[in-house]
């Protein structure tokens, strides 16, 4: 009559053995949130004797922690982080290099140039405008098909946009602005652009979210919020400027000094895999692995034509001196940072 509860408590003894065997993973990302339990999910699937715990924010916030930590590391992995922000990492010594199972599946210009890459591509954002069609009729506000047609007086206090000290988003389209209209250009076309802007956030799509629910009717955002609250019914047309497109690539690298590197390699070839890519593609249209992207019918089919010619290194290298700049001519309509 004991026999159930014997073979109950070894059951529990095993699961309790299984459980502590598993290798914990601390992760720093600065995904969305709603991509966090699929990806998980299919890992640790593939994985069952590792577990992962998240640390998510947003991307300046996450690199900056990551800096704050350089002598005494807490993260493991860096899994969806912008690449410029990973670069810096890389300049100071921080990350693993490490190849990764199906390398050669990587397009070159979305992975670290070194061989072996001390981080690899996952997908590509850019930067887009979520423009709510209800509220500018109500408003009598344009469409705008350019950058510079944000900086007309028309949208004085309509757009709202992420800080770039923050938010990579932010950050992607500061410096795209500097390097498409030269570094004088950029800083005129953004004093006038600060004069029609509501508030600067701490999240790249928040603009979007906010823009949808009507609360502004311009909102500076990246493609994957805007495209997410179309297909929900949002009011809202995605304007992708003439000038071509500020843009980052989501990546993955590994934390120098993990005390669990076996397993950070496993993430590591699990992120540049078909199946981890397969994934990705139901978020964004451009993936570092070609061939498996679908086209998006919220996109034009040029998308990925349209994002400029990025020089990441010169962005990385500049990021102080850029934030530093705009810090000081327009922090003062960023939106509290809360505790």
């Amino acid at each position: 009559m004991f026999k159930p509860v014997v073979v109950l408590t070894s059951l529990l003894a095993a699961m309790t053995l299984q459980a502590q065997a598993a290798t914990e993973l601390t992760v720093y990302t600065a995904l969305e949130v709603e991509q966090l339990k699929p990806y998980q999910e299919a890992f640790e699937k593939q994985n069952p004797d590792i577990r992962i715990k998240w640390v998510r924010d947003s991307t300046g916030i996450v690199t900056a922690k990551l800096m704050a930590e350089k002598d005494r590391p807490q993260a493991d992995v860096v899994w969806g982080l912008a690449a410029s922000s990973l670069a810096i990492l890389d300049k100071q010594g921080m990350l693993d290099a490490y190849a990764p199972k199906n390398l050669d599946q990587i397009r070159a210009n979305y992975r670290d140039s070194a061989n072996p890459p001390s981080w690899v591509g996952m997908d590509v954002w850019a930067a887009s405008i979520c423009f709510n069609t209800v509220e500018a009729q109500k408003q009598g506000l344009p469409k705008p098909t350019k950058w510079e047609d944000l900086a007309d007086p028309v949208y004085k206090g309509k757009i709202i946009m992420p800080n770039p000290a923050s938010s990579g988003t932010g950050y992607l389209d500061v410096s795209a602005w500097l390097q498409t209209f030269g570094e004088d250009g950029g800083w005129a076309y953004m004093d006038k652009l600060h004069q029609n802007i509501g508030q600067y956030t701490h999240s790249g799509s928040k603009p979007c979210k906010q823009a949808a629910a009507g609360e502004f009717p311009i909102g500076i955002s990246f493609e994957y919020p805007a495209v997410q609250l179309k297909r929900k019914g949002a009011p809202l047309d995605i304007v992708l400027p003439k000038e071509g497109l500020g843009w980052e690539i989501e990546a993955t690298g590994i934390i120098k000094g993990t005390a669990h590197l076996d397993a950070a390699k496993k993430l590591a070839d699990f992120s540049a895999s078909r199946e981890a890519m397969n994934l990705y593609k139901t978020n964004f249209a451009v993936l570092a692995q070609p061939g498996l992207a679908e086209p998006f019918q919220e996109l034009p089919a040029d998308y990925e034509q349209r994002l400029i010619k990025n020089d990441f290194n010169w962005a990385s290298e500049n990021r102080d001196r850029i934030l530093a700049e705009w810090r000081k001519r327009y922090d003062g309509k960023s939106e509290p940072v809360s505790k």
